[in-house]
């Protein structure tokens, strides 16, 4: 291995993360930058690839020598450089004359339930090469990074391209489950009166979810014209993987899309909880301004320096004012009370 390569986890001098060539006969062998591009020259030189092989390149676009190694050696399509401009990344997966161009979405490597945890994965699919590139870790492409190092890699790149679909599907799943028990926590704190600040969390639960779904839904339009006319250099085979992955992606975006109401409906509850209880402390503060409503009157009609003030010669005025206060305070506090009841 080049030290260059064990060095720098964001790749190599070319911003080459991994690269491995790939065949239906062989174990997948790992090569680097200089290999990749020794390979690929002779295949763009009229050299034929030996049969059934293939090479993925997966690149870190955040490398500043990434963009001129795939430009000078990968002979990419126009419309995979358009893409990684293009401030629009829904998952979609079109067809470029002979190349399938994928602009995919997948949670980060460290991904902490958070709605800015996403970011994009950009592919180009070729007969012989397999081109992905991200700006940030991301975990799909790092398990099937991790499975193909083990061994167990498709034998054509379309096959490739529906693992990691399939693998990213796998991902949403954990992720689902994650928002799950966090949603059942939330659920369980409400039943047992604990509201604290669950509101927001559910906030940002759906947010993620709205994230997910808008990011990762494939878009029908682009991927029916796909399979309806896919190059020619794809088996009917490889259309079905294809399929299949999609279909995996909508199995659990409806479960999100299942979420998400229930998040609606806890939060919708939370806020009855919440107004119920703003309405109590309400309440309480009326009976108390309407008990201290007679003490008040007649302190200030009693407290005035004018003449003519009554009972203030009388030895028992005081008394009698107070015994007169109880019994408005008394006659206000029934009031009040029966209301509530009948309520």
């Amino acid at each position: 291995m080049p030290p260059s390569a064990s060095l720098n986890y964001g790749g190599d001098s070319a911003g080459l993360i991994c690269g491995y060539l790939l065949g239906a006969d062989a174990a997948p062998r790992e090569i680097y930058s200089a290999q990749a591009a020794q390979w690929l020259a002779g295949l763009q030189a009229g050299g034929a690839a030996l049969q059934g092989q293939f090479l993925w390149l997966h690149f870190n676009l955040s490398h500043a020598q990434a963009m001129r190694w795939m430009e000078r050696h990968a002979d990419l399509p126009e419309a995979f450089f358009d893409a990684l401009k293009d401030r629009s990344v829904s998952t979609r997966i079109e067809r470029d004359d002979d190349t399938l161009i994928a602009v995919l979405n997948d949670a980060h490597f460290d991904f902490a339930f958070e709605p800015s945890d996403i970011a994009t994965l950009w592919t180009s699919v070729a007969p012989h090469l397999m081109v992905t590139g991200r700006t940030r870790p991301l975990r799909s492409v790092d398990a099937l990074r991790t499975a193909v190092r083990s061994g167990n890699a498709p034998c054509s790149s379309v096959a490739l391209l529906a693992e990691l679909m399939r693998t990213q599907a796998s991902g949403l799943v954990d992720i689902v489950r994650g928002v799950t028990q966090r949603i059942d926590d939330v659920e369980d704190a409400l039943l047992a009166g604990r509201l604290d600040h669950k509101r927001a969390r559910l906030g940002v639960l759906r947010r993620l979810l709205v994230r997910l779904q808008r990011l990762l839904a494939p878009e029908p339009a682009a991927l029916f014209r796909l399979l309806q006319h896919p190059p020619a250099w794809m088996g009917a085979d490889d259309a079905q993987e294809l399929r299949d992955s999609t279909e995996e992606f909508s199995v659990v975006l409806r479960d999100m899309q299942g979420l998400q109401e229930r998040i609606k409906l806890l939060q919708e509850e939370i806020a009855a909880s919440v107004q119920e209880a703003n309405s109590r402390s309400l309440f309480v503060l009326t009976v108390v301004t309407v008990l201290a409503l007679p003490i008040n009157i007649l302190a200030g009609l009693f407290g005035m320096n004018v003449g003519g003030v009554p009972l203030s010669d009388d030895p028992q005025g005081f008394w009698i004012i107070v015994a007169v206060v109880v019994a408005f305070t008394a006659v206000a506090g029934w009031l009040a009370l029966r209301d509530t009841r009948e309520r």
